[in-house]
């Protein structure tokens, strides 16, 4: 305002002199008048340029902090989205790696379509979760002469008396149920017999050889365990108990003396139970997980007894 106001002064001025000849002549000898009065108006454009520059660099570098609190801003809203979606992704990817028991037969069909050396090991209480699928999967496979299929199942050995599963008396206490144990181990040599006879149907129908072979070690069965060759892992457990009243009541009675009559089988099942897969394409927990899995049944498996499937004995 200050530099307009001097501007206009100075054209009113000089357009007066121009005309108006005692003006002129009086401005005639003030020409350091005229160069003071430039010199003013130079000095007020300057300093009106200096604060206009300023306020230009102070907005500037307001909308750069703005520019960047909002990069910053964008980014976090970034990263918390991919937070989510991965952790979305988990939670399906962990849904998905649960299956059940009955599950299983497609993963067995697709180790058998794309490999010839194909192992699966199996830990479990009558090895019935691999035996039975499996038994069936093998019947309609392709024909492949040069295929090898390796089958290795440990199981307790029910030969042994054992708590768990067993008996409980009126007394409310658990012991030793031979008869029933008799029964797991019928259940287990028919399952071994089954796969052995289908290692002789696989081999007239070129189907491949089958190797089967089952062991036991004396424990209680607690984990369902399933391997197939070097790139997936189910493990599970039997998490579930039954108490069937009126089964062996007798058998047992008669051989633990009458005070017993009137208890119940306290069995264990894991027939629905959820198996948590490990799968070698997955993260590197996985294939730490397969890793430790395939050690912990290694040693297992050499240092069990192999299956002879003779009859239970009685507790001592």
């Amino acid at each position: 305002m200050v530099t307009k106001v001097l501007l206009l002064a100075i054209f009113l001025i000089g357009l007066i002199a121009q005309f108006v000849k005692p003006v002129g002549d009086a401005l005639e000898g003030k020409a350091y008048l005229g160069g003071a009065l430039l010199s003013l108006v130079g000095y007020v454009l300057y300093a009106e340029v200096q604060r206009l520059n300023a306020a230009h660099e102070t907005q500037r570098d307001g909308t750069g902090a703005l520019r960047v609190a909002a990069q910053r801003l964008e980014e976090e809203v970034r990263r918390l989205g991919d937070e989510v979606q991965q952790l979305k992704e988990e939670r399906l990817l962990e849904a998905r790696d649960l299956v059940t028991a009955d599950d299983l037969g497609a993963e067995f069909v697709k180790a058998l379509q794309t490999g010839e050396d194909v192992h699966f090991s199996a830990m479990g209480f009558t090895g019935e979760t691999l035996a039975r699928p499996l038994g069936r999967i093998l019947e309609g496979i392709h024909r492949n002469p040069e295929r090898t299929i390796h089958v290795r199942v440990l199981v307790p050995d029910f030969t042994k008396p054992m708590e768990v599963p067993g008996w409980v008396g009126m007394d409310g206490k658990i012991r030793d149920a031979p008869m029933f144990r008799q029964s797991l181990l019928e259940k287990i040599k028919g399952h071994e017999t089954d796969l052995k006879r289908q290692a002789g149907r696989m081999a007239g129908k070129g189907q491949g050889r089958l190797n089967v072979e089952f062991r036991v070690m004396q424990n209680s069965p607690s984990l369902k365990l399933c391997l197939i060759n070097s790139d997936q892992v189910f493990e599970g457990f039997y998490d579930k108990t039954e108490c069937r009243h009126g089964e062996y009541d007798s058998a047992v009675a008669a051989g633990e003396g009458g005070e017993l009559s009137g208890g119940h089988i306290l069995d264990l099942l894991g027939y629905d139970s959820l198996l948590k897969c490990w799968s070698l394409d997955g993260d590197r927990r996985s294939r730490e997980m397969i890793a430790r899995r395939q050690e912990f049944f290694n040693t297992f498996w050499d240092a069990a007894h192999e299956f002879s499937g003779v009859s239970a004995g009685s507790a001592s």
